[in-house]
């Protein structure tokens, strides 16, 4: 599985943003889809995950302002930013594992590149 995210950009304070992550590769379906998050001099961490089966799972920082989607026919999915703070900028990963409830980076097998988040106070 290939992945290439998408989206990120300079936002103020309250602002949205979408994320988009293109998958190529079989079996999409099959793999339970993660977002990530690694601000400078911090380690990497779970935002929100889209398990096979339609689950969705977040951390406590962004719940209630960010939303996890996928589209299986596009083979893509989606984190959907609302109300964004200035301690959400980070680089943002999309990630794709088989199974469910991986929330740990060493757990998901494939990785895309990471797209700048940053929130402007």
């Amino acid at each position: 599985v290939q992945l290439q995210a998408s989206g990120g950009g300079l936002v103020q304070t309250g602002g949205s943003l979408r994320l988009s992550c293109a998958a190529s590769g079989r079996a999409f379906s099959s793999h339970s889809m993660g977002w990530f998050r690694q601000a400078p001099g911090k380690e990497r961490e779970f935002v929100a995950a889209s398990w096979t089966g339609g689950n969705t799972y977040y951390a406590d920082s962004v719940k209630g302002r960010f939303t996890i989607s996928r589209d299986n026919a596009k083979n893509t999915v989606y984190l959907q930013m609302n109300s964004l703070k200035p301690e959400d900028t980070a680089v943002y990963y999309c990630a794709a594992t088989r199974g469910i409830w991986r929330t740990r980076p060493h757990e998901y097998a494939y990785w895309g590149q990471g797209t700048l988040v940053t929130v402007s106070s």
